[in-house]
């Protein structure tokens, strides 16, 4: 039963409904409760969830598919459409192997309990996404969390491998110096925008053998020249992270997700995750729709430029609005506001004046730290985040 004091908080949990996207093509447009809204807090970056191109492979896949998987990938669900896509995605990500999940929570919970085992050590970013903390939590490892795009503190975690065996000596010590370390971190932090510092973890990692997990839900298809992320962002080879976990319903405007790597690691999540193993297959459909995103992923790099383009002038238009602005270079773009009652009142300000930006509020972000998050996408007009910008910063100064 739900506890009276989180409504007292506000922080309990609601959901709109979103009643239809009036111009087909046009996913910034929404109706939600009758009235017409611009979208800026989707994940949909690159304007491709409603593309017609991924409607049409969906459509094309259905005159020849069935609609459901009706079972898992390793019973009788493994259809060519989830074969090419993860031979693609491999492809894209320069690795040897990809594997498809049903979601990104479902592929880090699999991931890292296939990877990390009582006795191993997990060590995580504070920040990290609530499902690569579950994952962590789920696998029996022992999690040690370091401040916030920290690169010195995971450091003196990654030292401190000795210490951890629990006062183990002789064989039981030795054994402890075999168990794997696996460092996890968010590619990109999706409440906060900004980007985790991958070379310098990569520089501890590669000497004290841990092995580097990297979800790169938000990165994937936005950064980067050619949409690889926050690797290719912060000029990171492939082959320094050996684990890279993308969604596809967030650049991909499709569903679902994966994880890269070389053969010999994918064939261990394969036959361990259980996420993976006990979970039906995506609909074919779904997976033809992702090739589609893909192909313009990388066919079309004006996307990228162009929300790049959109959260510049976002942050010069905030900035001449008064508005505090959270270090970020990606289109995830905060307003700390504080507590959440002050972050609901200007979302439901905002939307009285046609803009749909969600408040975000603890426990999904630190306490104090309750905020908006404005989301931009190449699908925006440059016209509608100018106009935002001074919505937002009148309501902002009326409550000062």
């Amino acid at each position: 039963m739900e506890r009276p004091e989180r409504a007292q908080a506000h922080l309990r949990r609601t959901r709109r409904t979103v009643e239809s996207h009036p111009q087909r093509h046009d996913a910034t447009e929404v109706i939600v409760d009758g009235r017409r809204l611009r979208n800026f807090c989707s994940n949909d970056y690159l304007g491709l969830s409603a593309h017609p191109a991924l409607a049409e492979a969906a459509t094309h896949c259905l005159q020849r598919e069935v609609f459901g998987a009706g079972a898992s990938h390793l019973v009788t669900g493994h259809m060519r459409e989830h074969h090419a896509l993860e031979e693609e995605l491999a492809d894209f990500t320069g690795r040897e192997r990809a594997l498809l999940f049903s979601s990104g929570y479902l592929a880090n919970l699999g991931v890292i309990g296939a990877l990390a085992h009582r006795g191993d050590r997990i060590l995580a970013d504070r920040l990290c996404h609530a499902s690569l903390l579950d994952g962590a939590l789920l696998s029996g490892a022992r999690l040690r969390r370091y401040p916030h795009a920290d690169p010195r503190a995971a450091g003196r975690l990654l030292q401190q491998r000795g210490h951890d065996s629990d006062g183990a000596s002789g064989l039981n010590a030795r054994a402890a110096q075999t168990r794997r370390t696996l460092l996890i971190t968010d590619g990109v932090f999706s409440m906060d925008g900004d980007v985790a510092p991958l070379a310098e973890l990569c520089t501890l990692c590669g000497p004290s053998h841990a092995l580097l997990l990297v979800d790169d839900a938000h990165g994937l298809g936005v950064l980067g020249a050619r949409g690889g992320g926050s690797l290719e962002y912060c000029g990171v080879a492939p082959a320094t992270v050996p684990v890279l976990i993308g969604t596809l319903g967030k650049a991909f405007g499709s569903f679902g997700a994966f994880v890269a790597g070389d053969a010999a690691l994918i064939d261990q999540v394969l036959q361990h995750a259980r996420s993976y193993i006990y979970t039906t297959a995506l609909p074919p459909a779904v997976a033809a729709a992702t090739r589609a995103a893909l192909r313009l992923i990388v066919e079309e790099p004006w996307r990228r430029e162009r929300v790049q383009a959109l959260t510049q002038r976002w942050r010069r238009a905030a900035d001449a609005q008064g508005l505090p602005l959270s270090d970020s270079p990606t289109p995830i773009q905060p307003l700390i506001v504080g507590e959440a009652a002050q972050a609901l009142a200007l979302s439901e300000a905002l939307m009285a004046e046609g803009y749909w930006v969600s408040a975000i509020r603890p426990p999904t972000v630190p306490a104090g730290t309750a905020r908006l998050r404005v989301s931009l996408s190449a699908a925006h007009a440059e016209a509608d985040v100018d106009a935002l910008a001074e919505c937002l910063g009148r309501h902002w100064r009326e409550r000062q």
